[in-house]
């Protein structure tokens, strides 16, 4: 059935901040993890590039079930405000559906909302009820996920290369990395899409924190996507990103975590993850020149 249309749409209160929120809606990372409606689907983004113009490819894996593909383009972005993007699906080639997607964002003390407005058109069959089953359970999770996530921002006064090169090179990284007073001890690294970096933080003590970063999607200059785990091979606490942008002839620079629960996203805040983060990103200014 060709030439159905509908307009959904949804409504979602989110216990996050403002800023919080909008990065969970762009950033590829957190996409990945309540863009997927069940437990039983698997969202895999094969091309990410944030930002009006650019795109994000995602492949929808379904047991037993042709993998459905997803292609969104972004159209315009207004940071913590709005966003609009056309989505395409399709299955083994063939389009399914095409769509416009406009979500506004509001601030409140007490949280933030967001209101989303899907203009489809069905190509190859009725999608209207599978698309508004999939898109509410999608923003259900995604109030789950911002609600445990962190970010941390900082502008570093140095070109976008010269902090990237500082980050994506497996001689400098362990030298900076790491709050203030700790240091890292390196058993493997290799920063590239598919690479890890397999690591002791060293607090000033002498308490020794074993980590594992897994390293996925990655946009040279511009940004990449890394798993955090407990020691080698150990239990995942965190899906995380980090995202480069000129601001200025200055770098910002976007440090962001999404934890694999809220108790341990609870756990990281009690023990000032936030302010610990902050100060690996001073030593980066600092190894930079730029402070």
């Amino acid at each position: 059935m060709t030439g159905r249309f509908a307009t959904l749409a949804f409504e979602r209160r989110v216990e996050a901040p403002l800023a919080t929120l909008w990065q969970a809606w762009t950033a590829p990372a957190a996409r990945a993890i309540w863009s997927a409606p069940d437990p039983s689907v698997t969202v895999e983004v094969i091309e990410a590039r944030p930002g009006a113009g650019g795109r994000e490819v995602s492949l929808c894996k379904v047991a037993g079930k042709p993998d459905l593909r997803c292609e969104v383009g972004w159209l315009a972005l207004q940071p913590s405000a709005c966003s609009v993007n056309s989505e395409l699906v399709m299955i083994d080639g063939l389009a399914q559906s095409a769509a416009l997607v406009t979500a506004e964002f509001l601030g409140a003390p007490e949280g933030s909302s967001l209101t989303v407005t899907v203009q489809l058109s069905s190509l190859a069959a009725d999608m209207e009820a599978g698309y508004r089953e999939g898109f509410a359970a999608g923003l259900d999770n995604l109030a789950g996920v911002a609600a445990r996530t962190m970010v941390l921002e900082r502008v570093i006064a140095a070109p976008r290369q010269v902090v990237w090169d500082a980050w994506m090179n497996t001689e400098t990284l362990p030298l900076w990395w790491g709050p203030d007073g700790f240091s890292c001890r390196t058993s493997r690294i290799d920063l590239r899409s598919g690479g890890e970096w397999v690591f002791d933080m060293i607090a000033p003590d002498g308490t020794v924190f074993p980590n594992h970063h897994r390293y996925g999607a990655l946009r040279p200059g511009e940004g990449f996507a890394y798993a955090l785990l407990w020691g080698e091979n150990g239990p995942k606490h965190a899906d995380a990103w980090a995202a480069f942008e000129d601001q200025d002839g200055a770098t910002k620079v976007t440090l962001g975590m999404v934890f694999s629960t809220a108790a341990e996203f609870q756990e990281a805040r009690g023990f000032g993850a936030e302010e610990l983060g902050q100060q690996t990103l001073g030593k980066l200014a600092r190894f930079v020149g730029a402070d």
